[in-house]
């Protein structure tokens, strides 16, 4: 995300300020010194313990990362001479159970986590708002669905599938293999969703929450078999019950029409473009031979990395 985000607002013209990997946002000093010296006019706070599967063995990580980091970052804008618009990007794993009578899921749903990273994404949600009713801080909260697009690593749905349709393509595999295949989530590009982050700086309303994404869904069965389509190969779909999550909702689908209202967002790029785009990133890498070292951790549905604060 983090990379995509920063070609986008080049690309639109904003100066850029990455914090790198030395800024640690659980540090309240490496933190607020970054922002003071950015003195941007918004920041995108990205960063996160974005894992779901490492959530419940690192909880306590989890929420020291994704809600004290959330309040350093917050408290790091506040003490700005000029506080900057912050856009805090949440998850949609915030949701967490959802009655399926209540799809798509809108902005006013209650927040029932079943992750402890879903609850830590709620509790930095919490602090977000807190910041705006309490000090004025023009904090805008994105609640994103699932995303991927190139670049994104093999711990990840779309990208663990097209990496081994691309190694299987040089080995003469016959299969591939994933999670539970019957799961479906909301898929967005990644291309799509750093635009509707720029959007929500320039639209979104200080205190209030939008989701991103398509609203639709599509199961992890028939994003296998588009990838498959799509790369022109005919290989078996195998589960590996160690790619299966503890906690999996059926179906997690979102209600996009507030992003819309707001700023004229919509999704512009088709699924088989993100999975020809992904399917031939991994092809690159395979060429290259750097495609080779297995994936660790969770069988994902797509839940989105994050890494990198950027000013603006």
């Amino acid at each position: 995300m983090g990379p995509w985000l920063v070609r986008h607002l080049e690309a639109m013209g904003d100066a850029v300020v990455v914090a790198g990997p030395e800024v640690d946002v659980t540090d309240p000093a490496a933190i607020g010194g970054a922002v003071a010296a950015a003195a941007a006019d918004a920041v995108y706070h990205l960063a996160a313990q974005s894992s779901v599967d490492s959530s419940w063995t690192s909880a306590a990580r989890t929420f020291e990362v994704n809600a004290l980091g959330t309040l350093n970052v917050l408290e790091s804008a506040r003490a700005c001479p000029t506080p900057p618009k912050v856009l805090l990007v949440s998850s949609a794993e915030a949701y967490g159970v959802v009655d399926p009578a209540r799809l798509p899921v809108n902005e006013d749903t209650p927040l029932r986590p079943a992750t402890p990273y879903g609850a830590s994404k709620a509790s930095a949600e919490l602090i977000g708002l807190q910041q705006w009713l309490a000090h004025g801080l023009a904090v805008v909260r994105a609640r994103p669905f699932n995303h991927t697009g190139p670049g994104q690593q093999p711990t990840f749905v779309v990208p663990a599938l097209a990496r081994q349709i691309a190694l299987a393509e040089r080995s003469g595999a016959r299969s591939i293999s994933a999670g539970n295949l019957q799961v479906a989530r909301d898929l967005t590009d990644v291309r799509d969703v750093v635009r509707a982050y720029r959007l929500l700086i320039e639209g979104g309303q200080p205190g209030e929450v939008y989701n991103v994404c398509t609203g639709r869904s599509v199961t992890i069965e028939e994003l296998a078999r588009r990838l498959l389509h799509v790369a022109g190969v005919d290989l078996a779909v195998e589960v590996d019950p160690q790619r299966v999550r503890r906690v999996d909702l059926p179906d997690m689908r979102g209600d996009v029409t507030r992003l819309g209202q707001a700023t004229g967002w919509r999704p512009e790029v088709d699924l088989d473009q993100t999975l020809r785009d992904v399917l031939d990133a991994w092809r690159l890498e395979v060429a290259a031979g750097t495609a080779d070292a297995a994936p660790a951790g969770e069988h994902p549905t797509g839940e989105h990395p994050q890494r990198d604060l950027s000013a603006s």
